[in-house]
């Protein structure tokens, strides 16, 4: 099973996390299943996603970084893709 971790350096967490909740569909509709949010301190955010295709997921983030990443206050984000060992 391929998962993704996803780590934001974001302004205001209030802000990121009601941007994040609005651009489930898109991540959805881009092989990215939310299975959990973390929020680390009011700057930082982890997310946890499962992957159901990784070309598209990973074609996505790009989208991501450029349209979600400057409405949701993101200063700087990660992406890394796991695999179930």
């Amino acid at each position: 099973m391929t998962q993704m971790i996803a780590r934001f350096k974001v302004a205001d967490f209030a802000k990121f996390r009601t941007e994040f909740d609005a651009d489930n569909p898109r991540r959805s509709h881009n092989s990215l299943n939310l299975l959990q949010l973390w929020r680390e301190s009011d700057t930082d955010a982890w997310a946890l996603f499962e992957v159901t295709d990784a070309a598209r997921a990973n074609t996505y983030i790009s989208v991501m970084k450029a349209i979600f990443g400057p409405k949701a206050g993101v200063q700087s984000s990660e992406f890394h893709f796991v695999e179930t060992a």
